[in-house]
């Protein structure tokens, strides 16, 4: 790991859940996973993101995730997600996770409705009252909300938020974002458009793919915030076909699979997820084969 200024700063995974094929959740394997990831130079977790499948778990999984995390890397290097069907609940999470010793959580705008900007501040406000940093988090095409570069600037200004994961996959925000909110910490939050984002002055990546292939994501990571594009560029065009994967809506199936191929375990997701198409599975398994054949890890 780096000497972080901010625990929210670096590469964060969004850890997969390893599953058994009961589809109980094996917290002993997520303990290993997560500190495996750690070893091979990330700087720290998300749990209980969309990518941990965290709408399919019980209160108490969520809550035993979480602190799996905690006891495996040390609560300021762990960003729970909150997002919940209402603020109160977020609160909730967000309050867990304070007294977990979490150095930050990932917060989603209202997202059982296309909540306006009112409703959106006053869901922010709330959760802020557990005095956890919140990252928010931008993914418009989930959630129906965005979280433009103005109402982002609302929301910083007022100190509800610190930094924001960036899902839009549009690399102009990236200005816009550091013109009207100077000082919000942006995130990389899709790893399709890490380089771009990278260059554009992110100083974090709430990452996917790193999950199957750590330290060549690692690797790129730091060579495209530190503008080393001899060093970025080609490692980003090699990982590219796999990162792309992490924007599509079966990312949870193709990163999993991308474990499994890569030695480690990544198993089966639980309902309403479906497994791959075989002409998925088969793309991903090209792709990933690839990479593992020049030798990346």
């Amino acid at each position: 790991m780096t000497d972080r200024i901010k625990p929210w700063h670096g590469v964060m995974v969004a850890t997969a859940l390893p599953l058994r094929e009961d589809l109980s959740v094996d917290f002993d394997g997520y303990a290993g996973h997560c500190r495996w990831l750690v070893e091979n130079g990330c700087d720290g977790v998300v749990p209980n993101g969309s990518l941990g499948e965290y709408q399919t778990l019980t209160a108490d999984e969520r809550v035993q995730v979480m602190r799996t995390a905690v006891e495996a890397v040390g609560g300021r290097n762990v960003m729970p997600g909150v997002g919940a069907y209402g603020a109160d609940e977020s609160r909730r999470w967000a309050e867990r996770a304070g007294e977990a010793g979490c150095g930050s959580v990932l917060l989603l705008p209202p997202n059982s409705y296309r909540a306006d900007e009112r409703a959106v501040v006053e869901h922010y406000r709330e959760v802020a009252k557990a005095g956890v940093p919140i990252v928010a988090y931008n993914n418009p095409y989930d959630t129906k909300v965005d979280l433009t570069p103005a109402l982002l600037a609302r929301l910083f200004d007022e100190g509800l938020i610190v930094a924001v994961k960036e899902f839009t996959g549009d690399p102009r925000r990236a200005y816009e974002i550091a013109e009207l909110a100077p000082g919000l910490d942006l995130l990389i939050g899709s790893d399709d458009v890490l380089l771009e984002l990278a260059l554009a002055g992110a100083v974090g990546w709430i990452a996917g793919y790193p999950n199957a292939l750590p330290a060549s994501n690692v690797a790129l990571y730091r060579a495209a915030v530190a503008g080393d594009l001899d060093t970025a560029l080609p490692l980003y065009k090699t990982l590219h076909p796999l990162l792309r994967w992490d924007s599509k809506t079966e990312f949870v199936q193709a990163i999993k699979l991308s474990m499994d191929l890569a030695g480690r375990y990544g198993g089966p997701s639980r309902h309403p997820r479906v497994p791959l198409t075989e002409e998925q599975a088969a793309a991903v398994r090209a792709a990933t084969e690839k990479v593992l054949a020049e030798g990346l890890r």
